[in-house]
């Protein structure tokens, strides 16, 4: 069984493209994937743009299923850069044609399931930043859902060294938490030296650089916009 490393390997724009090819399963499954990874930053833009919780809750599912259905991701242009771009304008012009239609949640039918977020209203109201534009909101959360998947990431690898103890002591070095004491500190807790617990917080560090830069690469292109856009998604989610 391939490692999902190995299966995702290739970037959100090259399975974008693929999903407008049929009879491709691996493409379906990646795709699915990846609208489930993203479905948060589209709720919340659509939620913000003055939908209740159950209509944002339909209308992010009915979007995601319409790009699978109708295979949209097949015109994107990778041309234009950034998939986190592409996303939202389609989420758009969703929303314009959906203006005077009914609503109804797509369910079986052969579209691919894709998972909501039960807790989305609650982490809604709690992220939430006066007057923040609905363009904000999901270009804040679009960020905030990368890192959060880097990190989870990084742990899956510790976890499957056997490191899972000394990644959880040591995440708190990545945010800068105030919980995460000095190295002497994690070094009682895990038994360690503080010159060896400076180590293992240096290569965490670099480990997560290079996740964040290689799932930051997946949604860009050319590969030579990365940089940009790191830049640009730092800069947005330290606008709050």
């Amino acid at each position: 069984m391939q490692s999902d490393r190995a299966r995702f390997s290739t970037t959100q724009w090259t399975l974008v493209l693929a999903a407008g090819k049929v009879g491709s399963a691996e493409a379906e499954e990646a795709l699915a994937s990846l609208c489930s990874r993203y479905w948060y930053p589209v709720f919340a833009f659509i939620r913000r743009r003055g939908h209740s919780f159950e209509e944002a809750q339909d209308l992010t599912q009915s979007f995601f299923a319409r790009l699978i259905e109708k295979r949209d991701f097949a015109a994107a242009d990778r041309a234009r850069g950034r998939f986190r771009t592409f996303l939202l304008t389609a989420c758009q012009h969703f929303l314009l044609n959906e203006r005077d239609r009914s609503l109804a949640l797509k369910r079986g039918g052969g579209i691919i399931a894709i998972a909501i977020d039960l807790a989305a209203e609650e982490r809604y109201q709690r992220s939430l930043v006066r007057a923040e534009t609905p363009e904000h909101l999901y270009n804040r959360q679009w960020c905030l859902t990368l890192l959060d998947s880097v990190l989870d990431s990084v742990h899956h690898e510790y976890r499957a060294a056997g490191n899972e103890t000394l990644f959880n002591r040591l995440r708190s070095f990545l945010t800068m938490d105030d919980d995460a004491g000095t190295h002497a500190d994690a070094g009682a807790d895990l038994g360690m030296t503080p010159a060896a617990v400076k180590v293992a917080v240096h290569r965490l560090r670099r480990r997560y650089r290079e996740t964040l830069r290689r799932r930051v690469a997946e949604t860009v292109q050319p590969s030579t916009a990365v940089e940009d856009e790191l830049r640009d998604l730092m800069r947005i989610v330290s606008e709050v």
